[in-house]
């Protein structure tokens, strides 16, 4: 006991009032109960959520469940247009749309690193609110992991969805014929650019902001119209060349696209020429692509058109029954050129 400055004691519990996400908000104890409460529960406060238990429970209505789920790793957090929070409630409905579900139920899973700040959580977990409940869905279950400081990346999300398939609706891949129209819901690579410009510390011409919304109501729109959707798929990772090639393979058909058809705003055609990025392959997150029987193409846009998310609803190109290459673009010079799928990325960490 020679050196007395050699024995510090310290409290084993951290005090309550923290700032940042501490690991003991991870361990199971009176932090990680709190955080849950005055976190998460007062945000997603629902009736389903209440008893907080390992799962939550529904009676079935008549029809195909669908299910889903995604994680988020988007930098930086906050974006023009959304946020990590806002993205990962619109990605998980926009998955459910696509398979002709109405969304219905979400879970919330949240890998936090050590040192976050607590008000920084609130921010993304009150826009996950706002946008759960703008869209008509609840987020009824959950997850809190926290992990070392430098491992984390502030906020990882990850969610899943569960909606119901109306009885006699089928949308797949499988079902794309040729001589089937290409739609698509509106102008592309917004969310890509804007994500970019703040990353980056960019400036271009003209305000871009991320395109990320839910899409399940035009989705709905279409289904109750008596559209006889063959296939839906959102653009998100990948782009709209990414998109087209996995469903042409999917169902061995080949797409015919016209490059002048397909809506780009100045702006982000402006910022891809600048950067080297083709607007086709930049991610969106308030997007899709419609493939649908030529005979109703016309009816299928105007039903589009009646929802701001895709009001700039065109129709781009015709499937073939060339499937070798699979996407064909004719481009603005009048030439043709293979659209194939990129070897890597080009904007990593988007989503």
């Amino acid at each position: 006991m020679s050196n007395s400055k050699s024995f510090e004691p310290a409290c084993p519990l951290p005090a309550s009032k923290m700032k940042t996400v501490q690991l003991a908000h991870g361990g199971g104890g009176r932090l990680m109960q709190d955080l849950i409460q005055e976190v998460f529960v007062r945000a997603f406060d629902n009736s389903m959520l209440a008893p907080l238990h390992d799962g939550a429970t529904w009676p079935v209505e008549k029809g195909t469940l669908a299910f889903t789920t995604d994680s988020y790793v988007v930098r930086p957090l906050f974006f023009p247009g959304g946020d990590i929070g806002s993205l990962a409630v619109h990605g998980t409905i926009n998955d459910l749309a696509m398979c002709g579900a109405k969304p219905l139920y979400l879970s919330a899973g949240f890998i936090l690193e050590e040192g976050l700040s607590l008000d920084v959580l609130q921010q993304v977990v009150n826009s996950m609110a706002k946008a759960a409940q703008a869209a008509g869905v609840s987020i009824v279950t959950g997850d809190t992991k926290v992990v070392d400081r430098g491992k984390g990346d502030g906020i990882f999300i990850n969610t899943a969805g569960v909606g119901l398939v109306p009885s006699g609706v089928r949308v797949l891949p499988t079902l794309i014929r040729p001589g089937d129209a290409i739609l698509v819901s509106g102008d592309l690579g917004s969310h890509g650019v804007a994500v970019l410009s703040v990353r980056e510390g960019l400036m271009f011409s003209g305000d871009v902001t991320s395109d990320s919304a839910p899409l399940h109501e035009v989705v709905g729109d279409l289904i109750e119209s008596g559209i006889e959707i063959h296939c839906l798929r959102d653009l998100t990772r990948g782009g709209l060349a990414s998109a087209l090639n996995e469903l042409a393979v999917a169902a061995k058909v080949g797409m015919a696209i016209d490059e002048s058809a397909v809506p780009v705003l100045e702006p982000v055609r402006g910022a891809c020429e600048l950067l080297g990025l083709d607007p086709l392959y930049v991610a969106n997150e308030g997007r899709f692509v419609a493939m649908v029987p030529e005979s109703q193409a016309e009816t299928t846009l105007a039903v589009m058109r009646r929802h701001a998310v895709s009001g700039q609803a065109a129709r781009i190109g015709t499937v073939t029954d060339r499937h070798a290459p699979p996407v064909v673009l004719r481009t603005v010079l009048g030439t043709h050129r293979i659209l194939d799928l990129l070897s890597g990325e080009q904007l990593p960490r988007i989503c």
